[in-house]
């Protein structure tokens, strides 16, 4: 099946799923779309939710995360005493870092897991994540 068949869903699922643990580039795909001349605001809207839907899902695991399964997962106290002096200075406005490949999706997995205000986390990612694709649509746009 033809990523073009997918339409807009398929901009969002991929957006989404960029933004969980899956290792997934929603950039391509969001250039994909803006170089068969899909509006770039839509693309910007579209991308942008899926994203930030997925980031709030990571937020939302790292807020179920116990104790005893970072244990079995073999994470080492060491790391989390780290992480956790990282959210004891920075906070939610870590979040903001949240559009960073490789390290973002696991980020805001620990803002959730150190119970970083919600709403605070969210207000940061969202303006991390959109400026990410503001600048790639404009970069886009100007070497078109």
């Amino acid at each position: 099946m033809e990523l073009q068949s997918w339409g807009l869903f398929g901009l969002f699922s991929a957006s989404f799923l960029a933004a969980t643990i899956l290792p997934f580039s929603s950039e391509a795909i969001l250039l994909f779309f803006l170089a068969n001349d899909i509006d770039p605001l839509i693309c910007l809207l579209t991308a942008s939710s899926g994203n930030i839907l997925g980031g709030i899902t990571n937020l939302g695991v790292g807020r179920l995360g116990n104790p005893l399964w970072i244990n079995r997962l073999g994470v080492k106290e060491s790391t989390i005493i780290k992480r956790k002096r990282w959210v004891d200075v920075y906070g939610s406005y870590l979040a903001f870092f949240s559009w960073i490949p490789f390290i973002g999706d696991p980020l805001l997995v620990v803002l959730g897991y150190f119970r970083t205000p919600f709403w605070y986390s969210v207000s940061w990612m969202i303006l991390g994540k959109v400026l990410r694709y503001i600048l790639i649509i404009a970069l886009y746009s100007y070497w078109k």
